[in-house]
């Protein structure tokens, strides 16, 4: 896996309970189709999209279970310089997790966490000549929108802004709340970006997988064990939005440019 651009999302990987069953739910309801990839000492399952690499899946293992993880879906961002990235990230207030480390010549990653908690990775992809995926905005089974429900978010966009060089698009009024900032990574606006509400317990980046087709998407989800917990909503652009629980109680969201 080779960045194709540094300072972004990147990467997907779902760890979770029951890896066959997990497969099983988004394959019926985005579609996906996957590939093993698994080496000694770690199963691993590639999530494809269109014959692109997008993500992974990976079982919880008992240590991690006993180290407080959970069942949900990880970020990655990639990065030029993962061991740089980590020590700056430390001195903005940042935790660093697990300490950079390497898949001889695939991968150097860290898992880390912003100063509120809400968890992510960073990583450099290390197979030569390798590329990301690239999907153009609306495709089917991508990652359309990423957002981050924040501990706080002028001090979250104070974070990231400054570590990723993030820019912003706009900053919508939600009221007492808080303010939803649209932001980008060079381009195009690609996530959001607020304070969480008060009934979430710790602050999350949540994904948006894009359907053709929000009603029938939350229709497949529940079909397949999955939860509708809000929506589906209309946003600004035209948009609709869904945001669900996995049959293993995993957070996920959809978006649609049609109802």
């Amino acid at each position: 896996m080779q960045a194709t651009t540094p300072l972004t999302f990147s990467w997907y990987e779902l760890m979770a309970m029951d890896v066959p069953a997990a497969l099983r739910f988004y394959q019926n309801v985005f579609g996906w189709t996957t590939k093993d990839s698994s080496m000694p000492g770690g199963a691993y399952t590639l999530i494809e999209v269109n014959g692109q690499q997008t993500g992974g899946v990976m079982a919880l293992s008992p240590e991690m279970l006993a180290g407080g993880a959970r069942p949900g879906w990880l970020g990655y961002i990639a990065v030029d310089d993962v061991d740089a990235k980590a020590a700056a990230l430390k001195a903005a207030g940042g935790t660093v997790i697990r300490p950079p480390f390497e898949i001889p010549g695939v991968i150097r990653f860290a898992i880390v966490a912003d100063p509120h908690g809400a968890v992510f990775a960073i990583f450099k992809g290390l197979v030569a000549d390798g590329q990301m995926a690239s999907f153009a905005p609306g495709t089917p089974g991508a990652v359309d929108w990423r957002e981050l429900h924040a501990g706080d978010g002028e001090a979250a966009w104070g974070f990231y802004s400054k570590l990723f060089g993030w820019s912003e698009e706009q900053a919508m009024d939600m009221g007492p709340q808080s303010i939803y900032r649209i932001w980008k990574a060079g381009g195009a606006a690609i996530g959001g970006m607020m304070t969480k509400m008060p009934q979430s317990p710790a602050p999350f980046w949540l994904f948006y997988v894009c359907v053709t087709g929000i009603d029938a998407a939350i229709e497949r989800v529940k079909a397949n064990g999955g939860t509708l917990i809000l929506g589906p909503m209309e946003v600004p652009g035209g948009r609709w939005i869904a945001n669900c629980l996995d049959p293993q109680g995993t957070i996920f969201a959809m978006v649609s440019q049609t109802k």
